[in-house]
This record gives structure tokens, sequence and C-alpha cells, in this order.
């Protein structure tokens, strides 16, 4: 390992001094070992900036023209990491699919600042845990806790800047979200998580200094949008100040009520349209997928129609819910041609006959492949008298997914008629009785409320 990382770092050398000094552009690569697929896609926001294609030795390298400073993220297979570059770096990684972010490692110019990310992001992975423990705390013993764990996260700050005096502002905001915003969302969570691991009933009394860190955070930053450490501090806020508007704790789902107050909520603290749409449509979508039913909460939705500005988010909701009427609970499911991976074809009138089936349409563009294995193996070890089918949507014969059943997976083209329930192209789940009978037009497989619907289903 030591010998190959040395010849690694070793090539890496040869190849940027044979640059210019005065060479201006910006280079990204390195590579990749067990690869998922031949090529690396770079991106900046949601915007792809370029795709770099593996050699013979699963080698990849690509200069990036007027490269801006600041955070992308690259994705490989079905799985992504953050990296932040600024011009003329030569960065390099190398990784190896097994183990995608704890074997990530980067050399050349920009290394050390996406090495100290990295760690954040590992570290904050580890804090998980650690948490569990420190929600069942009373209020007091959690902030002492915290200020302590807060105190260790500014050192490590201090300290990379000593040794780095000249990193640039916007890379000095980055690494304090990267290594704070993970606790300040902690912190934001921590009245409904308490109640959670603790099996209270009521929310604690919490005085002003219990969020004194809102002082000193900004949640209406465009360019860290996606940035995972700083997204989830700031869907936390905002859940947390919708609670103190005097809802109850809720769990399984969300009420229209507290729906609408916290879309109101989002119009109200972040100015910045960009943000503001994003998380108008992240809500109201996740709320309905959270219910796992084809019940609608119509007036969320319409709040959500009010407060959006994005005509293109509109539409795509709005496709959604056309969607969610065209497959009615109680009636029979219209039939429609699938493909196996062998390309051919089937009625799935014909596949279902006779099963109690839980029918999932998925789409990468929503969901990972990662994430639909774990998921399903675990619900189909949960209920194994289900028949739990995936059918990619606008698939082909390459949309396998590693370790699920080759024959419970399918794929439909755009032609097929079961394209007239999902114009949307959003995942669904459409749960079916042994008779063909509809038992529920949109389960959702990421919803606690799946496991008691997947267990009425296997008693039909």
């Amino acid at each position: 390992m030591l010998k190959n990382l040395l010849c690694f770092f070793l090539c890496i050398a040869v190849f940027f001094g044979c640059n210019s000094p005065k060479e201006t552009n910006t280079y990204f690569g390195g590579k990749i070992i067990n690869p998922k697929s031949n090529h690396v896609v770079l991106y900046s926001m949601e915007e792809v900036i370029d795709t770099f294609f593996l050699n013979n030795e699963n080698r990849f390298v690509g200069k990036i023209n007027q490269a801006k400073e600041g955070l992308y993220y690259f994705k490989h297979g079905s799985e992504n990491q953050y990296i932040y570059l600024e011009p003329n770096d030569s960065l390099m990684l190398r990784l190896n699919t097994w183990d995608f972010d704890e074997s990530l490692v980067f050399a050349g110019k920009g290394a050390e600042r996406n090495n100290i990310l990295i760690d954040c992001f590992l570290e904050d992975e580890k804090d998980n845990k650690v948490f569990y423990q420190l929600n069942l705390l009373e209020p007091r013993d959690f902030k002492h806790k915290i200020d302590s764990i807060l105190i260790i996260k500014n050192n490590t700050y201090k300290e990379y800047l000593d040794e780095h005096p000249d990193e640039t502002i916007r890379f000095k905001n980055v690494l304090k979200v990267a290594l704070t915003y993970p606790i300040y969302a902690r912190i934001e969570r921590y009245p409904i998580a308490h109640l959670k691991y603790s099996n209270k009933l009521n929310f604690h009394t919490l005085d002003a200094s219990f969020y004194n860190h809102r002082k000193n955070v900004s949640i209406d930053i465009d360019s860290l949008m996606y940035y995972p450490p700083y997204a989830q501090y700031v869907r936390n806020y905002l859940y947390n100040i919708t609670y103190t508007l005097g809802h109850k704790p809720m769990t399984n789902e969300y009420s229209s009520d507290f729906t609408k107050d916290l879309l109101k909520t989002i119009n109200q603290k972040i100015t910045s349209k960009k943000s503001k749409n994003a998380f108008l449509k992240q809500t109201v979508i996740g709320h309905f997928y959270k219910k796992s039913s084809c019940d609608v909460n119509n007036d969320a939705f319409n709040t959500y129609f009010d407060l959006s500005t994005n005509k293109k988010d509109k539409n795509h909701v709005r496709k959604m819910l056309v969607d969610n009427k065209a497959i009615h609970k109680g009636k029979k499911l219209t039939d429609f041609i699938v493909y196996d991976f062998t390309n051919s074809k089937h009625s799935i009138h014909e596949v279902i006959k006779g099963k109690n089936s839980f029918i999932f349409f998925w789409n990468p563009e929503y969901v990972s492949p990662m994430y639909i294995s774990s998921r399903m193996n675990y619900l189909s070890g949960k209920f194994p008298d289900v028949n739990f089918l995936q059918i990619k949507i606008d698939g082909s014969s390459n949309d396998k997914i590693h370790k699920l059943d080759i024959k419970s997976q399918f794929y439909i083209d755009d032609k097929s008629e079961a394209n007239n329930f999902l114009t949307s192209k959003m995942p669904r789940s459409i749960m079916v009785n042994k008779k063909g009978i509809v038992k529920n037009g949109y389960a959702s497989i990421s919803s606690t409320k799946v496991y008691t619907q997947l267990k009425e289903l296997s008693k039909e």
C-alpha cells in the first residue's frame, strides 16, 4: 500500500513538474481502484463542469479552463464527494470504491486543504454515534458537552490556519463551516432528537443562550447550498424555528399545518431566491414522500405554489401530483411492458400474478443504486412473502443494481404505458395484492410508515 502511494505521488510530481511555470490551468485527476464506471464527472453546484474518462490503468486527468475558486464535487458510480479548487491547482486523488470515503486521499497542489475537508467529513460520520448518547442528556449537560466539542473544532481550525497562513478568505469560511456547522446542526436538532430518544412527550423550554451559535452563522449563502454541512444546518434550523410556533413533536409524518408553517418560515428566513426555491421544493416533496400514501395535503401544496417563484420547479411538482392521480387505490393495476436484463419483454400482470408485490420505479437522478440495494435487501428480509421488484425509468440492459437479485430487476423505455403515471420521472412505489389490485399507489421506501403498509400487504 505504501509503495503504491509513493509511486502515485511521484507520478504526480513528474507530470506537473513538466508544466511551464507560467501555466495558469487547473488540473484534476487521479486513480480509481475497483472502478464502478469508466468515468468521473465534476460538478459545480448542480452544473456539470466536465466528464473525465479512465484509461486502461484506471487513471484520469483533466484540465479545467478558467476554474473559479470554490466548492465542487465529483461523482463516480453512485457515490460522490466534495473538493475545493482554486485556479492553478493540480489536485490528484486516489480512492478505492470498496471503501470510497475512507480510502480517499489527495496529492498535488491543493491537496492539504482537501485532505482536511475529507477528515472533517469522516469525523462527522463518527460523531453520529456519539450524538445518539448526547441526545439523551438534559439541556444543561448537552450544552456543556457541545461547548467542549466546539472548543476542539475551533482549535483544529486555528492550528490549520497557523500552518497555512496563505489560505484565502473563501476557503477559511468553508473550513469553518465543515468543522462547526455539523455541531450547530445537532444543537438545532436536539429538541426533537431528545424527545425521540428519551421517549418524552413535550419539548424543553430552552433559553436564548442555548442557541448562541446563531449569532455567528448565515443561512443565505448560495455557493454553499449543496454542501452537506451547510445544507443540513439550515434545514435543522428551519425545522426547529417552525416547531417553536407551537407544533407538537412529529415523527411518522408532518401535518399539513406544520408543512405550511415550515414553507412560510423558509420564505421569511431565506432571502436568496435560488436557495429559497430549492428548500421550498425539497420540503413539500419530502413531506409528501414521508406520508407514503396517495393522500395529498392540498393546502400545503397550494402554499408551495404561492411561495415558489421557480416555474420549472412548480411544473415538476404539478407533474408529480398528476402522476399521483393516475393510479387508483382499489383498482386493478394497468398493464404495461417491462424488460428484463436479457432484453426480453414481459407483461407486468404476468410478473406479479398471484403475488403480493411491491413495485419500485427508480431514477438515479433522485436515488442512488446503493441506497436502493440497501433498502430493498432490508425490506425483503423483513417481508419474505412480498415480491419486491425494481424497475428503472427510461432504462437499458446496462442498469443492473449490484447486490440485488437480477430476476427482480427490470426497466421500461420511453414508450412504456407506465410513463403515463411517471411523467415527473420521480421514484414511486406501488403496492399490489395477489389479485393485482392497487393497495397503495404512492408508497415510499424511505418512509417509516412503509413497514406497517408492507405488513398489511403481506396478510392479503
